[in-house]
């Protein structure tokens, strides 16, 4: 490996070196790229022309620092690749340009007019340079003391921001925080490399951040940027005699190099009681341990941070009164507290910018049904095919059509950042929406309030099926319509109406149908009126049901018909005594006593000779009866 890794680093210099400099910079740039090796990609790339002459020390280290980056990639994949790459690039090392003398040091300002030529007048222009700070001073010795340092500043992810409450939740203490302690406080004393390794947000850094605020009160610390030239750090702090300094590397696949941390800078800090305070993904750590750039970790004090909290850590979470705490110490499946704060603020913003039509307008959504359904109650997973049914109903989210349902599940099921998906599968057709997004939309008064379909979607899906508890659908139901009927929203004035009626609660029934009603709602002035008559309520039901059959409900104006031929019927029979009168008032009206309205159209379509009858009846029984003289 290290002889293929030398040989690859030859090529390179002398590739470089030559006139085809540029495509073998480029292919050498791909071949690291591939390989997460940005510091080398990065220095590559800022390559503006051949690689000229280098002093013999210069250019051996160079070499050496290449050669090391060639092997750390080789140890993670591509040793045929960089052979190919020799056998492409192999030029004989071109002959080494004498170095040009050094200038001539001229105390204070002046102007050099060394090597131009003159053709004729021209104007000088007066640069005025300082002199820059040694490149070994890696920055301002004004570092924050270990317990002042802001987490948002060194590394802690931001999580979303209540009204009324400070930016991060008060720190929560970590089962694992005794052993990251000592584990500084050691580091403090002897010297050494701590390292908190876990999975992406788990809490690392607030963990070690905390620790060194306990354990280190007073330090000074040197927090570089990643990438950043730390050689010259040791020199730098031998300058601050008195001064107690640490090192914080967060992510310390950033600092890890010829350049930065490597078992001989670690040694110097050591010896200069330099504790050094780092973090590191897992999976980041396993693959430096595979290559020569990761010999430092050998020596490291190495400190796991699990990402599921124990029950201990969410009771304390939930005990310290910050409501984002609390929260999440209650819903945060196995992907812990520390990332539901983290990634779920990410979570919600991607699934907003989604409903675009550029984006996943039906992933979005599919989304927004899950969630929905779970604001209704229905907690736990969802038939795929209730959120396609409920997903199609809602306004403002258009071209559907650019993505499958498949494609749109598959793309909501993803895990961003690893940690968490917006819709979680569940068998192979179960979804469940994400906690955090649930949580979110039921607190956001900008969210839309959920739509009366869907709570009739959730309602029909909690009486169907006994793993949903149907009474918690109910309840928020009602909850839901009775602050929108108090808005004046007439149309859940008459669900309420009608979720009281179906309790057989009928003064509620009663009362809301009439407010319904009142707010313009015509089948509430149905329902009202077919209520009140069955109560008995004939006459007040009239000008409900006239007001429904005006708006044309044909049962509202059949029901109101028998209602007034009733009526009429009783006036006829109380201003008369006559039975034949009275008969033939009804038949005239269109109504016979004892028959139904199909009888009464039939007998006049095809009985002339009874109605001849009825109309002599008439004549004789008003000859003598004193209506038909007045």
């Amino acid at each position: 490996m290290n002889e293929l890794a030398a040989e690859g680093a030859r090529t390179l210099v002398n590739g470089l070196r030559s006139a085809d400099w540029e495509r073998v910079r480029d292919r050498f740039v791909e071949w690291f790229t591939l390989r997460g090796q940005d510091e080398w990609v990065h220095e590559l790339q800022s390559l503006k022309g051949p690689l000229g002459p280098r002093t013999g020390s210069g250019k051996l280290e160079w070499r050496f620092r290449l050669t090391e980056g060639l092997a750390d990639a080789w140890d993670v994949d591509g040793s045929d690749e960089l052979a190919s790459l020799i056998d492409e690039f192999d030029v004989p090392t071109p002959p080494e340009e004498p170095a040009p003398a050094p200038a001539p040091v001229v105390p204070g300002d002046h102007f050099d007019f060394k090597d131009i030529t003159v053709n004729g007048p021209f104007v000088g222009v007066q640069h005025v340079q300082q002199t820059p700070a040694a490149a070994t001073q890696p920055g301002s010795v004004d570092w924050p003391s270990a317990e002042s340092m802001a987490p948002l500043a060194y590394g802690v992810r931001p999580t979303r921001r209540d009204k009324g409450l400070p930016q991060l939740p008060p720190y929560v203490e970590r089962d694992a925080d005794p052993a990251v302690k000592a584990a500084v406080e050691s580091a403090a004393s002897e010297g050494g490399l701590v390292v908190v390794q876990g999975d992406a947000y788990v809490g690392k850094s607030r963990t070690a951040l905390a620790a060194m605020a306990e354990a280190l009160p007073g330090v000074r610390v040197f927090a570089p940027a990643r990438h950043e030239n730390l050689r010259g750090l040791p020199a730098l702090l031998r300058g601050l005699p008195g001064e107690r300094c640490a090192l914080w590397l967060d992510d310390l696949d950033g600092h890890i190099g010829a350049d930065g941390l490597e078992p001989r800078l670690l040694a110097q800090l050591a010896a200069q009681g330099v504790p050094v305070i780092a973090t590191m993904r897992e999976d980041t750590y396993d693959k430096f341990r595979r290559s020569s750039r990761g010999r430092v970790l050998d020596l490291a004090h190495i400190v796991e941070l699990p990402r599921d909290w124990s029950h201990g850590e969410r009771k304390r979470a939930g005990e310290v009164g910050d409501p984002r705490l609390t929260e999440a110490a209650r819903r945060c499946g196995a992907e812990g507290v520390a990332a539901y704060l983290a990634v779920g603020p990410m979570l919600w913003e991607e699934w907003q910018r989604a409903r675009r039509a550029d984006r996943h307008p039906r992933g979005y959504a599919l989304v927004r049904a899950a969630v929905d359904l779970a604001r209704c109650g229905l907690r736990g997973p969802l038939p795929q095919d209730l959120l396609v049914k409920v997903h199609e109903g809602y306004e403002g989210v258009a071209d559907l059509e650019r993505e499958s349902v498949d494609d749109a599940l598959a793309w909501a099921a993803e895990k961003r950042d690893g940690v968490l998906p917006m819709l979680r599968r569940s068998g192979a057709s179960m979804w469940e929406a994400s906690p955090y997004l649930v949580d979110t939309a039921s607190r956001d008064e900008t969210f839309p309030v959920v739509d009366r379909v869907v709570w009739s979607a959730a309602m029909d899906a909690a009486l169907q099926d006994s793993a949903y508890d149907f009474e918690v659908v109910l309840a928020g139901a009602k909850e839901a319509f009775r602050a929108a009927a108090t808005a004046g929203d007439g149309q859940a004035m008459f669900d309420l109406a009608l979720l009281a009626q179906g309790a057989l609660e009928n003064e509620e029934a009663e009362a809301w149908f009439r407010r319904a009603a009142e707010a313009g709602l015509t089948e509430a002035a149905w329902h009202l009126g077919l209520l009140l008559v069955r109560r008995g309520d004939r006459r007040e039901a009239e000008a409900f049901l006239e007001t429904a059959a005006e708006a044309g409900n044909r049962r509202a104006a059949t029901l109101l018909g028998k209602l007034l031929a009733d009526r009429s019927e009783q006036w006829a029979k109380r201003g008369v005594a006559d039975p034949a009168l009275v008969s033939a008032i009804l038949w005239l009206s269109g109504h016979v006593p004892g028959t139904s309205d199909r009888d009464v159209t039939e007998a006049k379509a095809g009985s002339s000779e009874r109605e001849i009858a009825a109309r002599h009846a008439w004549q004789s029984v008003t000859a003598s009866h004193p209506l038909g003289q007045e």
